[in-house]
């Protein structure tokens, strides 16, 4: 009986462990797994859907890709003569700028051929370069087919008749190709014999203005609008091509006059803004071109958000000023300024436009190397640009 009692404790106890080990394994699950309060130090655990990582935009892709060197070189606009086109479109893949100015030189006998040849220097569909054209009418014309009037009538006419002109000549200048007019003439001018007289779009600053701002609207949609010569080319007779043009005139009196035109073309939408190679002494002694004050005045005081561009380079090394005889100082310093791009019309006829392409991006790039060019600046400018020449796709289709 005794044994029979034993055996019986065993069961009980051997029952008891695993009561007791079922009890344990239970309340160690439930401090495991037990709700807890978010604390100071503990954060609840969110259940919502992480938002999704932005995909980088295709300039930003674009210019991770680019070396330094490529990126410089987007920042020029240059030329070379003819109308072969093979060559045209071997110059464009070989230096790589970030667009092409046509002159006179580069316009064949038919538009066909035109057309053939701008559409052959498209080297990336996604990418189109800028090809530029001084189409203003009368005086400056580079298409012969342009007929409509200038600022030889449109001043004496009525805005409306600016806007009309101004529509069918951009159509013009898209319908062979070409995607940015150089022509639209800011600068106001009661002076006869002021070199810039038969091209401004009026004598008086709200004459010029209504009819500026014509001109941009109505190149919307259809060319990429340029107002030119910033801060104003009409209170001076002398011609930039040949000097630095200089006025005494205040910041003050500058307001009350000359920004006038510029503002309304700003106001209407233009696209870009391009600076001229002219003297206020009263703001700053460098040429507004290469003066960062004028690109401040630009872009505070104006509001302008678009890209800016120099006239002509070339046209420094003609001034006679030693100061700029050098074309690569000349770059660096616009840079610096705060133009995105550089216009040089090269291979144009003089000697001072007999520059190889790689001497100016090559010069840039040392600029950039030895630290007188920031690096992040470039970047900058290279970002804006790559985003109009993409937006010029859109508009294509």
């Amino acid at each position: 009986m005794f044994l029979e009692y034993t055996i019986d404790m065993q069961k009980r106890l051997w029952l008891l462990g695993i009561l007791i080990l079922l009890i344990g394994t239970i309340l160690t699950v439930w401090w495991i797994f037990r709700p807890q309060a978010p604390s100071s130090e503990q954060k609840p655990i969110s259940t919502s859907t992480p938002p999704p990582v932005a995909k980088p935009s295709y300039v930003d892709q674009k210019l991770q890709a680019m070396s330094l060197r490529d990126k410089v070189a987007s920042l020029f606009i240059f030329h070379r003569s003819g109308v072969d086109q093979a060559a045209l479109h071997s110059y464009m893949t070989t230096y790589k700028p970030g667009g092409f100015i046509f002159m006179g030189d580069n316009i064949p006998n038919t538009t066909e051929q035109l057309q053939k040849i701008t559409a052959d220097m498209i080297t990336d569909p996604a990418l189109p370069p800028l090809l530029a054209v001084d189409e203003e009418g009368d005086t400056v014309r580079r298409l012969a087919t342009d007929t409509f009037p200038g600022a030889l009538t449109l001043p004496d006419l009525p805005p409306a008749a600016t806007k009309d002109a101004f529509q069918r000549r951009s159509d013009l200048v898209k319908s062979v190709g070409l995607n940015l007019n150089f022509g639209i003439i800011a600068d106001v001018t009661d002076n006869p014999t002021s070199f810039i007289f038969p091209r401004v779009l009026g004598t008086t600053p709200n004459q010029a203005a209504e009819r500026v701002a014509q001109a941009v609207a109505s190149s919307k949609g259809r060319t990429l609008s340029t107002i030119k010569h910033f801060p104003g080319h009409g209170e001076t007779g002398a011609d930039s091509h040949t000097s630095i043009p200089a006025t005494q005139i205040t910041y003050d009196e500058w307001s009350r006059k000359d920004m006038i035109p510029f503002k309304a073309g700003i106001d209407a939408g233009v696209d870009l803004v391009m600076f001229g190679h002219l003297r206020y002494s009263a703001v700053d002694g460098a040429p507004a071109s290469l003066s960062k004050k004028w690109h401040d005045v630009l872009r505070s005081t104006l509001g302008f958000k678009g890209l800016t561009i120099t006239d002509d380079m070339i046209m420094l090394q003609n001034s006679g000023d030693p100061a700029y005889a050098n074309a690569v100082d000349n770059a660096v310093a616009a840079i610096n300024a705060g133009n995105d791009l550089l216009l040089f019309v090269l291979d144009h006829g003089d000697s001072a436009s007999q520059i190889d392409p790689n001497t100016l991006v090559d010069g840039v790039v040392n600029a950039v190397q030895a630290g007188k060019i920031s690096e992040s600046i470039v970047d900058e400018h290279a970002r804006s640009i790559l985003g109009v020449r993409h937006s010029l796709t859109a508009q294509d289709n």
